[in-house]
Formats: structure tokens, sequence, C-alpha cells
């Protein structure tokens, strides 16, 4: 799995990428939780949905924000860090210019940026959103949102209560031709600690139902 280097807006941004063995396979990209919080394109959650995206045959990129690891730049209260992803996207798009389809996944506050992602750039099909920080950032913006996907949340969160997400959720689902699969892990906290292979299966059965035989399976 080669280590990659983007150009962003702040400098170079320091990411992780996998390339499918499948033709014009499609592609996806991850966005860790928050940089001040210790997140990075390493954390288990993000690891786990890279990987889940991998062995469904896509071609799959994580990276770090601005300031984190070996990205250059500093932390930007969230602006500058969907700059960040938009050119982590363009550079994943330049690799695979006949790309199937293209999703997001993000993991807390990577799920607010993917979400935010996703509203601007008409390209992307389908979206992962794990515990999305919906009672600290506003997503009103998601309004239409325009693709359905993913959401999971531990039903013992204790950084972002449930009631917060399932009003998300709601919001999104009553909207036009939008579906969200809305899954809860029971006893799992923001971390998913000692979960993520759980979490794992619920993104693999997603993924499997989302796309049917569109995509072929990778053999890790």
């Amino acid at each position: 799995m080669p280590d990659v280097i983007i150009n962003g807006p702040a400098g170079r941004l320091e990411g992780r990428y996998s390339h499918s063995k499948v033709p014009n396979a499609p592609v996806a990209l991850l966005l860790h939780p928050h940089p001040q919080h210790g997140g990075t394109m390493n954390n288990k959650i993000v690891y786990t949905l890279f990987h889940a995206f991998v062995r469904r045959g896509f071609s799959a990129l994580r990276f770090n924000f601005r300031g984190v690891g070996r990205s250059q730049g500093a932390y930007d209260r969230g602006e500058g860090e969907l700059s960040d992803a938009a050119s982590a996207l363009d550079w994943l798009q330049t690799y695979n210019p006949n790309a199937q389809s293209c999703w997001i996944g993000g993991f807390s506050f990577g799920a607010w940026i993917g979400m935010q992602l996703l509203m601007r750039r008409p390209e992307i099909d389908g979206f992962i959103s794990i515990a999305p920080p919906a009672n600290m950032f506003d997503f009103s913006f998601l309004a239409p949102c325009p693709a359905s996907g993913l959401i999971v949340h531990g039903d013992k969160d204790e950084i972002v209560p449930e009631a917060a997400v399932t009003k998300l959720v709601n919001k999104l689902s009553h909207q036009r031709d939008i579906k969200i699969d809305f899954r809860k892990v029971a006893g799992a906290n923001h971390f998913f600690v000692n979960q993520s292979e759980e979490l794992g299966l619920i993104v693999d059965d997603y993924l499997n139902t989302s796309l049917g035989n569109r995509v072929a399976q990778v053999a890790e």
C-alpha cells in the first residue's frame, strides 16, 4: 500500500493509497476524525472503512488533514480541511479518470467534512458516515442531500447523543429519492472500542447490498 504525497492548498498532504486490480474500478475517499483530538488517517475506524472499500474492489485513499502527521499547514476549523478533502479527491480522480463511481466515507469530524464535500461534488454517488457529530457541527447544509448513504452510530456514544443523529437521519430520510440506512451498534461508544470488527461487517453488508454485482470483490 504505497505512501502518496498530494499537493494540497496549504502544502503537501500525506496519504495512503490502494489501487484496485479491477478495470475502471470505483474510487473511495476516507476522512479521519478531529485533528485536534488525535485524529489521523491511521485511526482504527478509518482503517476499517478503507479496507472495506478495498475488499469490494475500490481504489481507495485515506490521508492526513493539514497539520497532522507529515501533512503541512495548521488546523483551520473545518474550512481548510474541506479544501484538503477536495484536493485529495482531485488527486484520486486524476489517477482514476474512468472510475465507475465515487464514494466518500468519514468518521466523526471526517463525516462532517465528507458530507460537505458531498454537497460540492455532484460526482459523489454514495456516502458512509460513522458517528456524525450532529450535536457539535451544523449539518443544515444537507438541503437537499444529493445522495443516499449509510449512517452508523453506537448506542452508548458518550460524545454524540443518539437523539442528535436520529434527528439528522429523519431529516435526510424525508427528502425525495434519498434512502438512509441507519444502523445502531449495541453497546458501542463513540470510538467503537472493541467493536470495529462489527462495524466492518456492517459496512461490508451495506456495500454488498448497494452495489450488487457491479464491483468484483477482491481477496485480501
